[in-house]
């Protein structure tokens, strides 16, 4: 299968890595320092079992991309408008895209930028890694998982057909007929944590292990759900429950990316994440205090 890759951080270098060890035929969307050892290094997955280098195909040429089965968007958000025209002339010539981004609103921003919604697919991934070098991934020894689904809830060929293309490169993936409760499931507790640990500049358990802290993530917890539910996401009723137990276990290092993007003084995905939950609640009249106080304070940071 031919897969092209937009993005080779974190996301798009580590899953393009593994599914170009499996034989596939992977080209990462790339540039400078980063599409330059790529070119002549390939990708090196580094992790606390070693590390192994595979040879992939990358460019910064979207011709070169041509005639891919499907295209994975693994970009940041902030970064998203910059490969959407490369995305839209890759659907308009049959590629299915797939964004795995963070947030819920990536679907339809492809869709504004001139992406047919029938050339989309919903996709969600959890995957705990990062780009430390050109050319060089560092993973943490994680879960992690590729959820894949129709925007209209059908359960396709097309995307049974991509979950077995990425579990052939052992990446544990499903099609779901509910993308988006799982989309808003991720962004559950995504959201939740970089507000808190963005704001209180702390990894998990330096607000989590507090009693307000933890207040205070329960409260952001529970506001994203209520403006979902709000929005007419069918988000199961257990859904702050299970979320806050799933925080709990988290291991108390952990910095969510959202924080480290803050920590290196760059851009932030803070519209997609507390900024998204205060406008959501503007728009449906649902209180969201905690949100809106990140979205405030983190402004200057974003």
């Amino acid at each position: 299968m031919r897969i092209a890759i937009l993005g080779a951080g974190g996301v798009g270098g580590y899953f393009g890595a593994l599914l170009a060890r499996a034989g596939h035929d992977v080209v990462l969307y790339a540039r400078g320092e980063n599409l330059a050892a790529i070119f002549a290094n390939g990708i090196t997955i580094r992790d606390a079992n070693g590390s192994f280098t595979v040879p992939i195909g990358a460019t910064n040429s979207p011709t070169e991309l041509s005639g891919a089965d499907f295209t994975i968007v693994a970009v940041k958000s902030y970064s998203l408008s910059e490969v959407a025209p490369v995305a839209r002339d890759l659907a308009l010539t049959g590629s299915v895209i797939v964004p795995l981004l963070n947030g819920v609103e990536a679907a339809d921003d492809l869709q504004r930028a001139g992406v047919p919604r029938t050339q989309l697919l919903g996709g969600q991934t959890n995957v705990s890694a990062f780009k430390a070098e050109p050319g060089v991934i560092q993973r943490a020894l994680w879960r992690e998982r590729i959820v894949v689904g129709e925007l209209d809830g059908v359960l396709s060929e097309r995307a049974t057909r991509l979950v077995e293309a990425l579990r052939s490169a052992d990446i544990d993936a499903i099609a779901t007929t509910n993308i988006v409760v799982e989309l808003w499931r991720k962004f559950n507790m995504l959201c939740a944590m970089a507000a808190a640990c963005g704001m209180a500049r702390s990894d998990v358990a330096g607000i989590r292990d507090t009693a307000l802290g933890h207040l205070l993530i329960e409260r952001a917890v529970n506001e994203i759900a209520a403006v979902g539910r709000a929005r007419g996401v069918p988000i199961p009723a257990s859904q702050e429950v299970d979320m806050m137990h799933h925080i709990d276990a988290l291991p108390g290092t952990m910095k969510p990316s959202f924080l480290l993007d803050v920590e290196r003084g760059g851009p932030t995905e803070l519209d997609v994440l507390s900024g998204a939950v205060s406008r959501f609640g503007r728009d449906t009249g649902v209180p969201t205090p905690v949100h809106d106080t990140a979205a405030a304070v983190l402004a200057r940071r974003a």
